[in-house]
């Protein structure tokens, strides 16, 4: 949720630039301060924290721990969605070369994070299993510290854009000039209010053409005859990009909202899958193999899809349907939709069989680990088509003013999906377990029945899907005018010249 906080500041005032330095200051002091605490107050006795001794950490180590854990979401939070829009901003949309390569450049940027969760889900959950927590997390600030340097030394080369102002505050001035003159009629497309030039009011953003929908809010570009020589107060009187700005981020929610279904089957497997995966045979003759690393699946399968979206599927759908693209946005969000489906039918399927092979008296299935692949797979190629379609669709459609915004949405999906997935499971648990039931998803999962908890989040993606439909179909996308941005041009220069 933190994302939220970054981009606001990021579009309004501190810039992409600023933005993302400081949070990565803020990230990496987080990291220093989880490794200070578990080296010195919460590994206690040594060698505690390997699955055999109980540690026993002092109150100030808990504290420190705490609060290093909440700067490494706030600073993650922070920069990981103003640096995707960072990376944009270096594409010149006006070249034809380059405004391709930003559209690879979503794809590239989802691939790189899944390399370094690769990393972590490997080296480090075998730190984790062993108890070497202090490694762990030294070699994660270490990581940290390695990116931001790398991240400073592109300084000089960057292009920067300047923040256009506070756009809650344009909203905002939009619905009270609406509210204001809500007994007035809209006044015709041509004769609402917007500054002569190429350059609209908003500092640094181009300008936004008028669309039809949601009519009501013309009313607040609608000119009245007291307005017409008086000076101008944009808590009366908007322009139509101020106005179509508003109205673009309604179009996006209702989209966004049907992202938070999949963002909760996503969530499954950092949670019940890894719970399924605990009480299976996962072990390789005499190596025991973490039910986390599982997910090294999921990471080779976004990487291995991506290079086939990119190097076989874009060619072929894009001669296909004639779209440079491949496919548009929306069309590859729906099919992460389908494909998030199909996974938690195989993580059903998968369960149903783990339950039949459980002897009388045993924690574990014999059935062997390695029957989550297909559910691993498939929720990694249905990344690729959500995940970076969301990049792509929220940073692409978002006005100038609101880019990081539209990029933040994409991880505040999947906060929320973090949320309502715990809310699913405890009224699940509380419908399901009565009397002699112990519920679907009880601390012994040899009791439960989790099979059916997935087949309930496939028919609620499957909802999802229909919903999505609709949405996908009544979104209109933003319609920007060309414009010389001859301004935005000087403000990279002189920008660049302080830096």
């Amino acid at each position: 949720m933190f994302s939220l906080i970054g981009a606001f500041l990021s579009d309004s005032y501190w810039g992409r630039y600023l933005t993302c330095t400081v949070f990565q200051l803020v990230f990496v002091l987080g990291l220093a301060l989880s490794s200070l605490s578990s080296w010195r107050f919460l590994i206690n006795p040594v060698g505690c924290g390997d699955g055999h001794t109980l540690c026993k950490p002092s109150s100030i180590g808990d504290e420190i721990f705490y609060l290093s854990i909440y700067l490494v979401a706030f600073g993650y939070g922070g920069h990981q969605p103003t640096l995707a829009t960072f990376g944009a901003d270096q594409y010149d949309e006006k070249n034809p070369k380059e405004k391709s390569s930003k559209v690879a450049f979503f794809c590239y940027f989802y691939f790189a994070l899944n390399v370094g969760s690769l990393f972590s889900n490997t080296v480090l959950v075998y730190y984790e299993d062993t108890g070497m927590w202090t490694m762990g997390f030294l070699v994660s600030l270490v990581s940290a510290v390695i990116a931001f340097l790398a991240f400073l030394l592109g300084t000089p080369r960057y292009r920067y854009v300047k923040p256009c102002g506070n756009p809650v505050v344009r909203v905002a001035q939009v619905f009270t000039a609406v509210f204001r003159k809500w007994k007035v009629s809209p006044a015709k497309a041509e004769e609402l209010y917007e500054v002569d030039g190429p350059q609209s009011a908003i500092k640094g953003s181009r300008k936004i053409r008028h669309t039809d929908d949601f009519e009501f809010m013309d009313k607040a570009a609608t000119i009245k005859e007291t307005e017409e020589h008086s000076p101008k107060n944009p808590w009366r009187l908007c322009t139509v990009t101020q106005v179509e700005e508003a109205k673009c981020v309604l179009r996006m929610l209702p989209v966004w909202l049907c992202t938070i279904i999949y963002s909760v089957v996503f969530t499954q497997m950092a949670s019940l899958f890894v719970e399924q995966g605990d009480v299976m045979n996962s072990y390789i003759g005499s190596f025991h193999l973490p039910a986390a690393s599982m997910s090294a699946f999921d990471i080779f399968s976004v990487l291995v899809c991506t290079g086939i979206y990119r190097q076989i599927l874009v060619p072929l759908a894009g001669r296909l349907s004639g779209n440079p693209k491949g496919l548009s946005e929306l069309q590859r969000m729906g099919i992460g939709l389908i494909i998030g489906m199909l996974a938690m039918v195989a993580s059903g399927a998968t369960e149903i069989a783990r339950l039949r092979r459980i002897s009388h008296g045993q924690k574990t299935s014999s059935l062997s680990i390695f029957w989550q692949i297909p559910q691993y797979v498939l929720v990694g190629a249905s990344e690729v088509f959500m995940y970076v379609g969301q990049l792509e669709f929220f940073n692409g459609q978002a006005p100038d003013g609101i880019k990081s915004f539209g990029s933040s949405l994409c991880m505040a999906s999947i906060s929320l999906g973090n949320y309502v997935s715990s809310m699913l499971v405890n009224m699940v648990m509380i419908i399901t377990a009565r009397g002699q039931n112990k519920g679907w998803i009880p601390e012994n999962l040899n009791t439960g029945h989790m099979d059916r908890f997935f087949f309930l989040l496939a028919g609620l993606a499957a909802f999802d899907f229909v919903l999505y439909l609709f949405c996908a179909k009544w979104y209109k996308n933003i319609n920007i005018e060309d414009s010389d941005m001859g301004d935005q041009e000087e403000e990279l220069e002189d920008v660049n010249s302080k830096v």
